[in-house]
């Protein structure tokens, strides 16, 4: 599952990472949520490719985010 954040829009909230921590994270220089370095899609900090095991986790996050930012699809 493709996973993207539109980090610019992102309130640092925490709730993404807080629901499915394997896959996003706290950037520590913005605090602005990125996707973890293990799933990104060449090394951008916003666009991932999860597997199939936590496709529910990224749509609870997704569903969870507060102003919508985070994408998730195929």
């Amino acid at each position: 599952m493709k996973v993207t954040i539109d980090r610019e829009e992102c309130i640092e909230c925490g709730t993404c990472y807080a629901d499915c921590p394997e896959v996003f994270e706290e950037n520590p220089d913005d605090f602005l949520s990125q996707i973890t370095e293990e799933y990104r899609v060449d090394d951008d900090l916003a666009v991932g490719e999860v597997p199939e095991d936590l496709e529910d986790c990224v749509e609870d996050a997704a569903y969870g985010c507060p102003v919508e930012v985070i994408h998730a699809g195929e």
